[in-house]
């Protein structure tokens, strides 16, 4: 089963510094038939302007991972993390017991993002924070996983939940594959480009949440970057 949600029907909001519109259920935006899938919590796809961002607040029991679009943002943490992640470059942040940071975008221009939160194993343990270029070419043609809390993917960020978060670069006429365990919930988004996904066809910032599937092929319509993720 594939379930597309259009770009144009997620929910949102415009802060002006801020334009988001949100996969999930988030903040003032509220639908119950979008509270989560599996154990993914929240999807947003965030606009900043240049020069603003979130100022020091708090987070617990979560596992929080920062895709970076385009520009770059600048992380700081309760724990003396410091870090600028530029695009096509990953963070995660294990909230544990309770982490308070703030993030901003101090370029010159707009930075966009995608933040995705996925509940973790068990409650507690510590706050953690780590971040790590991911090379485009690295992952042209084919999927590479970006963080994970599966023992086998000993070369992503760490998370500490049952999932693995994963990117590619395709170009057009190109296809990865991936296999899936039908029990378990994936979510993908062309981040750029338009895609087919065992023939729903998936438009820039699209999602699909896909159950009950036993690979998925992706095909680029166009030149596309994807990001998915697999969790229980």
């Amino acid at each position: 089963m594939i379930h597309k949600r259009p770009f144009s029907q997620l929910g949102g909001a415009d802060h002006g510094w801020l334009k988001a519109r949100h996969h999930f259920s988030f903040a003032n935006y509220y639908d119950p038939a979008r509270m989560g899938w599996g154990s993914l919590r929240v999807w947003n796809d965030d606009e900043i302007a240049a020069n603003s961002g979130f100022p020091p607040h708090p987070h617990a029991d979560m596992e929080i991972i920062t895709y970076v679009r385009a520009g770059a943002i600048t992380h700081q943490d309760s724990l003396g993390n410091k870090g600028r992640t530029e695009a096509g470059d990953v963070q995660v942040m294990s909230a544990g017991t309770g982490i308070r940071h703030a993030e901003y975008n101090l370029e010159p221009g707009a930075t966009t993002l995608f933040q995705i939160w996925i509940e973790p194993n068990a409650r507690g343990g510590p706050p953690a924070w780590g971040a790590k270029p991911f090379p485009k070419s690295d992952r042209a043609g084919r999927f590479i996983t970006l963080a994970s809390g599966l023992a086998d993917d000993a070369d992503a960020l760490a998370i500490r939940t049952d999932a693995r978060v994963l990117g590619a670069t395709l170009r057009a006429g190109e296809t990865a594959d991936y296999p899936l365990d039908p029990s378990r919930h994936a979510y993908l988004v062309p981040a750029t480009g338009a895609v087919d996904v065992n023939g729903v066809r998936l438009d820039a910032r699209d999602g699909a949440a896909i159950t009950g599937e036993r690979s998925l092929s992706v095909t680029a319509l166009e030149d596309a970057e994807v990001v998915l993720v697999d969790a229980a």
